[in-house]
């Protein structure tokens, strides 16, 4: 693939509201970030969600008439405190209300973003007012309800409903019933999906060069409503060629406009010094492309007339082929979530003895009386409170590996739980629950060998994928040393990165991590002893030692699962079908 880069201000008073309106003007979308971030892969990571609501069975307020509610939209942070991201209109004399304003939120897959909505009835003397300059200590409060956005948009509807409470009532069911109920409706904001793939091709180009063939590369751009010329998208550059045959390069029909908005592209010769020399251009539409495709035409390539001049432009004998083109719908993270596709947590813990005796403060495994998680269990906090809503059942295989079970030999893989039988545990602190657990019941030994906690998280995703089921597995492996099974643990990579698997790593404690860079495979995919190479890279790393205090340390990782994701969809081309 190619490198493709690829308020209603004032005036609206409280009653009424339009289909257009959005409570949120400042959403901190930026265009020119999502092009980028997209043409990296990262289609699912910064999608932006719609909110619409609606309520049941509000509590009446007014002695003559119905309440007039309003909601109000908050993030709520770590610390607990509140910040009001927007509001509704008010829609009058209604118990049943359902709110035309929508609210626009950028919904990331790595955080947990907590919402809170209240739900006030708002008196008739301020109807005419701004809802933004409402005082909220002067209207009535009818109740609140909140949930995190992952609860909502992995609903098979995007809609969740929840019970309105009265802070001061919030003792029991039965007033939580009677302060009425508010639904949620998520929708990906997404204004198309279409995506125009190309393949050009050029033939008879001009040399640039003394001694030698140009070095070519293309060049797409669009025109802004100012006319300005942006470059959206360009070709690998092909070494001394003058019919240069690039590889296919994409573009989002969002992105250029439409399929007749005008496209400049121009053809140039690679420069070392960043000074290329313009070969040639073309000014067509993508409907102008695909007529030349369909026809098997060609266009010939032109040198622009100076500034100043009034000769025409110079034509030249060099041509543009439309080699392929085809148009494809690109989806998101959000569409396989919406079909019933679920995300399972798996986790697999370091117990050799280079952590040092568990009972000892110094102790990579030490539990603080005080509360205070070590590393492990941090880990297993910050990547468990972002993975379990992606998960129905809540059930997920934990492993221990390098120690001694009780009367056995080194494991390199038991599960966590005791059992013999089965891996599986409840929830998040099941896991918690089982690590503390197998902490006094296995002796910790060694060496640090990865390959069969690996082959069990892909076993058990191959048996998923066999029975056709809708789950993509994380494996989070969190370790305090340098493994020594490196090529074996490549061979198992390998052989996963063909299955519905990523794995994250976290490096705790002062240990040399350099095999875990060689695993993460950023720079080279992996190989494995028979010579076979990774379709995909499947595995991230990050070491607790380069968090920033106060930061998560999975934050980073988690954002790049997504991609990751889709990047296994489109390999097996599965679609996000009902």
């Amino acid at each position: 693939m190619g490198n493709c880069c690829s308020d209603e201000t004032g005036g609206h008073s409280a009653v009424g509201g339009t289909g257009a309106y959005v409570a949120n003007q400042n959403t901190g979308h930026n265009e020119a970030v999502d092009a980028l971030l997209k043409s990296r892969g990262y289609q699912g990571l910064y999608s932006h969600v719609e909110l619409s609501l609606s309520a049941t069975g509000l509590r009446d307020h007014d002695v003559l008439s119905k309440s007039d509610p309003m909601v109000v939209i908050y993030s709520k942070r770590r610390d607990g405190s509140l910040q009001e991201l927007g509001r509704t209109e008010v829609v009058p004399n209604s118990l049943n209300p359902k709110w035309i304003t929508k609210y626009t939120i950028a919904y990331h897959f790595e955080t947990v973003q907590n919402l809170v909505f209240r739900v006030y009835d708002v008196d008739t003397q301020f109807h005419n007012q701004n809802v933004k300059m409402l005082k909220l200590e002067e209207q009535d409060f009818l109740g609140e309800a909140s949930c995190t956005l992952s609860e909502i948009v992995t609903k098979s509807n995007g809609s969740l409903t929840l019970d309105l409470i009265r802070g001061e009532q919030s003792s029991g069911p039965t007033h939580a019933q009677q302060s009425g109920k508010l639904t949620v409706c998520a929708e990906e904001s997404v204004a198309s999906k279409t995506t125009v793939e190309l393949k050009l091709r050029c033939s008879e180009l001009v040399s640039k060069d003394l001694f030698s063939k140009s070095d070519p590369f293309l060049v797409i751009s669009k025109y802004t409503e100012s006319g300005m010329v942006v470059p959206i998208c360009k070709t690998e550059v092909i070494k001394d060629d003058h019919s240069p045959n690039w590889k296919p390069v994409s573009l989002n029909i969002q992105q250029v406009g439409s399929k007749d908005s005008p496209l400049t592209i121009e053809c140039y010769d690679f420069n070392s010094n960043g000074k290329h020399d313009l070969i040639g251009k073309v000014q067509k539409s993508l409907a102008d492309l695909e007529v030349l495709h369909t026809t098997g035409s060609s266009t010939n390539l032109f040198i622009p007339a100076s500034v100043g001049q009034n000769s025409q432009n110079k034509v030249l004998k060099s041509q543009l082929f439309v080699e392929s083109f085809f148009e494809k719908t690109q989806h998101t993270f959000l569409d396989y979530l919406a079909c019933g596709y679920e995300l399972n947590f798996m986790v697999a813990i370091d117990f050799t003895a280079s952590n040092g005796n568990p009972r000892l403060p110094d102790s990579l495994h030490y539990i603080d009386p005080s509360g205070r998680p070590n590393d492990y269990q941090r880990a297993i906090l910050e990547a468990g409170e972002v993975l379990q809503f992606y998960d129905r059942d809540r059930r997920y295989p934990a492993w221990g590996f390098g120690a001694r079970p009780i009367d056995g030999p080194v494991s390199h893989c038991f599960n966590l739980n005791g059992s013999s039988d089965y891996c599986e545990v409840e929830g998040i602190q099941g896991i918690m629950t089982a690590y503390m657990s197998a902490l006094y019941n296995v002796s910790l030994a060694g060496p640090t060998i990865f390959g069969p906690v690996v082959t069990s998280a892909a076993d058990i995703a191959n048996q998923s994928l066999m029975k056709g089921k809708r789950k993509y597995f994380i494996l989070l492996i969190i370790t305090d040393g340098v493994i020594t099974d490196l090529q074996e643990t490549m061979d198992a990579l390998v052989h996963a990165a063909d299955l519905p698997l990523s794995i994250l790593i976290v490096g705790v404690g002062g240990a040399d991590f350099k095999e875990m860079e060689i695993l993460d495979a950023d720079k080279e995919r992996l190989e494995s002893t028979r010579g076979r190479v990774a379709v995909r890279d499947i595995v991230q790393f990050v070491p607790f030692r380069d968090v920033q205090s106060g930061d998560s340390v999975l934050q980073a990782l988690l954002a790049e699962l997504p991609s990751q994701f889709l990047e296994y969809m489109q390999l097996k081309r599965i679609q996000p079908t009902p």
